[in-house]
């Protein structure tokens, strides 16, 4: 091939990649023969937390960062803390009705909605966070939770978890059922309705809202994560006893809904970057957690005096009786729910014999 032949070929090649590397998605070519990016898509995500929470809220920040940079800024996602855009609990319909794209939640806020969704974020005495995820991403869950939002126009995503919770803030000890008897507390999900049957009264209210209500006396009591989130609430400058374990929420999923219609405009790979950010985000918060709850109960124990108490077995017992109860009864709802909780309910059955002979067997052997 003569020199100026293979040069002619070679710029024929670069400039037909350009053209591909340019097309409707990317780029376009500009009079100058330069690919310039194409105009950003805008994508606004509403949240159910106080802007920039530790934890929850800067976990949904994460999944806008990431869109965001692994689409090299094709999709240029906000996020709206609780209040900024729409309410805390108005994140479900803002999505639902495309007046923002994306939304961070909690599903079991959803429950007077569907009642199955509760299911997709923490069943009293259920699954860990690590059972939680490998029921939706490996077990059957997640399709079932896409068929529950479907006639929403909205896709579910794992969002985030924040491992197993605490059991919460309490300015009088229990020692027996009887001190729930009567109890006004903060308490959303299928635990609100296990305290419920005990004799307690259940609130539910948005995280930003319960400092006051607690410090007020409106409410006796409240859960809210754990010690990484209560810390930044200030729970203990109002209540003097903090209960383990979280049997209500074992391992809480957090969830990233999209808006259906928003997500099949996208080209298949912004779609993959979308599905897979949030998928990376869903590990991130849990490692989060796992790391900063431990640093924050420590300041709450040595620099807050904060008494640390155990549900006693007795209370423990009788509550898993009632959630037992509660949980199939909910599960008789509707048809969805009784699918999802048959689901959710096999699964556990199975996967908690290989957690004792792992997990539990191992930490037995650890704090000998």
């Amino acid at each position: 091939m003569k020199r100026r032949d293979f040069i002619g070929a070679i710029a024929g090649a670069t400039a037909a990649t350009a053209l591909t590397a340019c097309g409707t998605e990317s780029g376009s070519m500009n009079s100058g023969g330069d690919c310039t990016p194409a105009k950003p898509i805008k994508w606004k995500m509403v949240t159910t937390w106080p802007k920039n929470f530790p934890g929850l809220g800067t976990g949904a920040n994460n999944i806008a960062k990431l869109i965001t940079d692994m689409s090299g800024g094709r999709i240029e996602v906000k996020v709206y803390g609780a209040g900024e855009l729409v309410g805390a609990f108005e994140v479900f319909d803002a999505v639902s009705r495309g007046n923002a794209q994306l939304g961070h939640a909690g599903a079991y806020y959803w429950k007077g909605k569907i009642p199955a969704a509760a299911f997709f974020s923490a069943v009293p005495f259920g699954l860990t966070a690590n059972e939680m995820n490998a029921w939706l991403y490996y077990g059957g869950g997640l399709e079932l939770w896409e068929e529950a939002y479907k006639p929403f126009g909205l896709i579910p995503n794992p969002g985030g978890n924040s491992g197993t919770q605490m059991g919460g803030w309490f300015n009088k000890e229990i020692n027996s059922l009887d001190d729930l008897k009567g109890l006004k507390m903060r308490i959303p999900g299928l635990g609100g309705e296990v305290l419920s049957r005990a004799g307690g009264i259940p609130v539910t209210l948005p995280g930003g809202e319960l400092f006051p209500a607690l410090q007020s006396g409106a409410l006796d009591a409240t859960e809210w994560v754990g010690p990484y989130n209560d810390l930044a609430f200030g729970f203990y400058k109002t209540a003097k006893y903090y209960y383990t374990p979280g049997w209500h929420e074992p391992g809480t999923a957090m969830e990233c809904m999209i808006n259906e219609e928003a997500f099949n405009e996208l080209p298949a790979d912004l779609q993959s970057i979308v599905r897979n950010a949030i998928k990376v985000a869903n590990a991130d918060m849990l490692a989060e957690y796992t790391a900063r709850n431990q640093q924050a109960l420590h300041t709450l124990l040595t620099e807050h005096n904060v008494q640390l108490r155990h549900f006693p077995d007795s209370v423990l017992k009788a509550l898993k009786e009632i959630s037992a109860e509660v949980v199939e009864e909910e599960a008789k709802r509707d048809a969805l729910s009784t699918k999802v909780w048959a689901s959710q309910k096999a699964f556990k059955e199975q996967v908690m014999q290989w957690t004792e002979v792992s997990e539990q067997a191992y930490l037995r052997a650890r704090s000998l």
